[in-house]
């Protein structure tokens, strides 16, 4: 047969068109995890619940015996602008300075990729504030792992929970100094009765150069979270004159302060 081909370019023919193929077929996506690891902080010193005495901004001395606060809407965020958003019902975490496992927040199936920053909300936002209480489960169950949390009178989260004692703020019955500032409120569930909104997004760049995240390898980033700027982030706070804060005007002004507490510590790949 003349015009039959050797069988040497066939074979040939056929490899190049299986190689073609194959270098047309989409790349499997690549996955790696990164790990947040929050450092709760009273400036240069670890946060110790109880036994440690600190001093804020107005020279008052204090003790810390409670710290939580709800982490949430987390985003990874690239340095052409872009972001990896994590799923919505995977991205709420509530921090507790009495559990050390809970500082510690895995995020799994992260696409491989060089990120410059993290952003997240402090709170709960209003739409999972006001889903029905079947849908939030985890760390917003308010009857599990965010009991003590949640005001069963307000329907709604309390987004930062500071308690403590110091011996500028007055006496209460018993005779202790105690003080607390419990912070929630989201806006409101309705226009007809708004309320403050203390839900706050941070925003934060890893400094130096970009979390690498690789395959199958998991990324580590600290992040420091300063008690005293709750004192003194924005504006300053005294306990003498504020005590006990929950529903008022001056949520807000912790709210704010609280925005400044967090910053970039490590990071780490392994």
């Amino acid at each position: 047969m003349k015009n039959a081909l050797p069988a040497s370019v066939m074979s040939l023919f056929l490899f190049l068109t299986v190689l073609a193929a194959c270098h047309n077929d989409p790349l499997e996506p690549e996955y790696g995890t990164v790990q947040l690891k929050f450092a709760n902080v009273v400036g240069a010193q670890d946060l110790k619940l109880d036994s440690t005495s600190y001093t804020n901004g107005s020279g008052e001395p204090f003790t810390v015996t409670k710290l939580n606060y709800f982490i949430s809407n987390i985003k990874l965020k690239k340095a052409d602008g872009s972001a990896y958003v994590v799923p919505q019902d995977s991205s709420y975490f509530l921090v507790s300075q009495s559990n050390p496992a809970s500082q510690l927040i895995t995020l799994r199936n992260v696409p491989v990729d060089d990120y410059t920053g993290i952003d997240f909300v402090v709170g709960v936002d209003s739409l999972r504030n006001t889903m029905e209480i079947g849908k939030r489960t985890g760390a917003l169950d308010p009857g599990g792992a965010a009991a003590g949390m949640y005001w069963d009178w307000n329907s709604g989260y309390i987004f930062l929970k500071l308690e403590g004692t110091s011996a500028k703020a007055p006496a209460d019955a018993t005779g202790k100094h105690n003080f607390m500032y419990h912070i929630g409120l989201f806006g409101g569930y309705k226009k007809e009765s708004k309320t403050i909104n203390n839900l706050r997004t941070i925003q934060l760049a890893f400094g130096t150069g970009p979390a690498h995240v690789i395959v199958n390898g998991t990324t580590g980033v600290q992040i420091k979270a300063n008690v005293l700027k709750i004192f003194d982030g924005v504006k300053r706070l005294s306990i003498a004159a504020h005590p006990d804060i929950m529903v008022s005007d001056s949520s807000e002004i912790v709210a704010n302060n609280y925005a400044k507490m967090f910053s970039v510590g490590t990071v780490q790949v392994d």
